[in-house]
């Protein structure tokens, strides 16, 4: 028998593409929306806690300095797919330019799709370390042990 929508536990891959707290999948990480309003760093500014479940988004100080090695994951990721289409649909030789279009077009893409993979690398290291919890109504989010309040904010 189907649970009711209601009670469906969401997507992981809907909820991290939709920039969404691993813990209750509902609530927004970020406080834009817009992954390009880039005035005042809006782009990148989270919620200190989840709007709807309370979870905290920094588990420790420094909590988000791995996320560089994700977004240069996915920066390849993306620029081996790129490569892979470019190669079948357009061909790439070295007796031509077609490989310096790749490279010129591929860096431009990338430059715009910066703040894009940076919230896509902040919720996907967020989800790594916070799992998904089904009570998470009743249940209060556990309190990070590695906090020092006095240094949130210093890095």
């Amino acid at each position: 028998m189907q649970r009711p929508h209601s009670q469906r536990k969401p997507l992981y891959i809907w909820s991290v593409f939709t920039n969404k707290c691993p813990r209750c999948r509902q609530g927004k990480l970020f406080v834009s929306d817009n992954a390009y309003a880039l005035k005042g760093s809006k782009y990148i500014k989270m919620h200190t806690n989840c709007p709807t479940c309370g979870q905290q988004t920094e588990i420790e100080v420094g909590f988000y300095y791995g996320t560089s090695y994700v977004s240069y994951a996915l920066g390849v990721a993306f620029s081996v797919a790129m490569f892979v289409a470019w190669w079948v649909l357009l061909g790439i030789s070295i007796y031509d330019n077609s490989l310096f279009w790749y490279l010129g077009v591929n860096s431009v893409l990338l430059l715009l799709l910066q703040p894009v993979l940076m919230r896509l690398s902040r919720t996907l290291w967020l989800s790594w370390f916070v799992k998904y919890d089904p009570n998470w109504e009743t249940k209060e989010a556990a309190k990070p042990e590695r906090i020092v309040p006095e240094q949130m904010g210093n890095w």
